[in-house]
């Protein structure tokens, strides 16, 4: 009988980091002083990071060493399963083999407490007693109260306004480990204040509740910043995806897949299943890594390669990433983590040397997908995890049509128990698709910095 479920040892769970700056041809682009344009020295950035976690954001070394303190919190839940989709497989009558990595088994539901605890960790080790954070569809934030409460560390979180009222639940799981929510734009901060006078009834952006959660971290002694997404050491910390999956596929005597699928909205998920495999491909190896993305915030396959803020206030400095622009806001589709206007900077760097592919879906072909994966594999997917089952069945079905045996490596980043109102609505007829138009993104794109190369 097929192995259905491959589970690593719990003494097997990686020791280190993995840092794929040590291993590409070209150096990734520093961070840029938006007052003069030089690049960022490391201790700028002491006013909202502790100095452990910008040494990380730095750092060109191959391994980083996970200290054993938080090796110990993430064994509540890893090593987490490499399952063989064999249900969905049958169903789609293809001759590829699928396998999904399920971060769902985490206690908040997702792959962002991977990053959560090692932040927290950090902070609280460099004396810091509150942490201020944005979220999207409330997984970051989740993720962070957890850490946060296991920590002993005092958490406010930014949820961007849409998400607020279309997510109730998450509110309610950030608020039962013990933090602070409040909508964004609020009147918390002055860079909310300034946007709510503008405009009252925005539905926020990851970009504006950013900006809300940077000044409040800024404005504070006992505070620091928390990013669940985009920067170096977010995508360092969760590289123990990838670096599972390779191990658990070595187990059963698996090859190398021939496609790494993962959703994308600030990249973190794909970076930490698809990292450890972009050696393989700057070898030679037979892979596709690819990110998926909605067509209502499509930032990989529409936006420019650009210097751009991380913030809709410019409080952050310039980054160089795929961007829609900093003042971009999005329409509010479903997939609340994935409504974010730039990209990792590595992910962008990947993509634009040709070494990470990309697509972008409309959230009902999407939702279509997820009710396929539930009715066979049993998992309600997050919509943003749906984007990329989307991917898969679709090349699932390229397999099927070209007799093709491949190997498809899926990143499952969350479950979606939190998200059922989102289903009701696809199946009762009420979901609407979003493609944003070219006018919107080239009048945000015209805020951006100019920059030389």
């Amino acid at each position: 009988m097929t192995q259905r479920r491959i589970y690593l040892p719990e003494d097997r769970m990686p020791k280190a980091w993995y840092n794929v700056v040590a291993d590409l041809p070209w150096p990734p682009p520093p961070p840029l002083n938006p007052a003069n344009l030089q690049p960022l020295p490391p201790q700028a950035l002491e006013a909202i990071f502790p100095k452990a976690l910008i040494a990380q954001e730095m750092c060109a070394d191959r391994w980083v060493e996970i200290p054993e303190e938080i090796r110990k919190i993430l064994g509540l839940w890893r090593p987490t399963p490499l399952v063989r989709a064999l249900s969905l497989e049958e169903h789609l009558k293809t001759p590829a083999r699928i396998y999904y990595k399920n971060e769902s088994v985490s206690p908040p539901g997702s792959h962002k407490p991977n990053t959560a605890i090692a932040q927290a960790w950090y902070n609280k080790q460099e004396g810091f007693k509150r942490i201020a954070t944005e979220t999207g569809a409330g997984q970051w934030g989740s993720a962070l109260a957890f850490a946060g409460c296991l920590l002993g560390l005092e958490i406010k979180v930014y949820m961007v306004r849409v998400s607020f009222e279309q997510k109730p639940y998450r509110k309610h799981l950030m608020h039962t480990w013990g933090a602070e929510v409040v909508p964004s734009p609020s009147p918390d901060t002055e860079a909310g204040r300034q946007i709510l006078a503008r405009d009252p009834d925005t539905s926020g952006s990851l970009g504006i509740a950013i900006s809300e959660a940077v000044e409040d971290a800024a404005t504070r002694e006992d505070t620091n910043y928390s990013l669940g997404s985009v920067l170096n050491h977010v995508l360092l910390h969760q590289t123990v995806e990838g670096l599972e999956a390779k191990e658990q596929l070595d187990m059963i005597g698996e090859r190398l897949p021939n496609m790494v699928i993962g959703c994308c909205g600030g990249g973190s998920n794909f970076a930490g299943m698809a990292l450890p495999f972009v050696k393989d491909k700057l070898d030679g190896k037979d892979i596709s890594l690819l990110g998926v993305e909605p067509t209502a915030c499509p930032t990989m396959t529409r936006g420019e390669y650009r210097y751009d803020f991380g913030d809709t206030a410019q409080k952050t400095p310039l980054v160089k990433m795929h961007t829609l622009g900093h003042s971009f806001v999005p329409p509010p589709v479903h997939a609340g983590g994935l409504r974010y206007h730039g990209m990792a900077p590595l992910v962008s760097l990947l993509i634009d040397k040709k070494v990470i592919d990309t697509a972008a879906y409309h959230q009902t072909e999407v939702f279509e997908a997820a009710l396929t994966f539930a009715r066979t594999e049993g998992i309600i997917p997050a919509p943003e995890t749906s984007h990329a089952i989307k991917a898969l069945i679709d090349n699932a079905i390229r397999c099927r049509e070209t007799n093709s045996e491949e190997v498809l490596l899926l990143n499952f980043s969350g479950h979606g128990h939190f998200d059922l109102a989102s289903y009701d609505l696809y199946l009762s007829g009420q979901l609407m698709d979003y493609e944003f138009p070219q006018e919107a993104i080239a009048k945000a794109m015209a805020a951006v910095p100019k920059v030389d190369a």
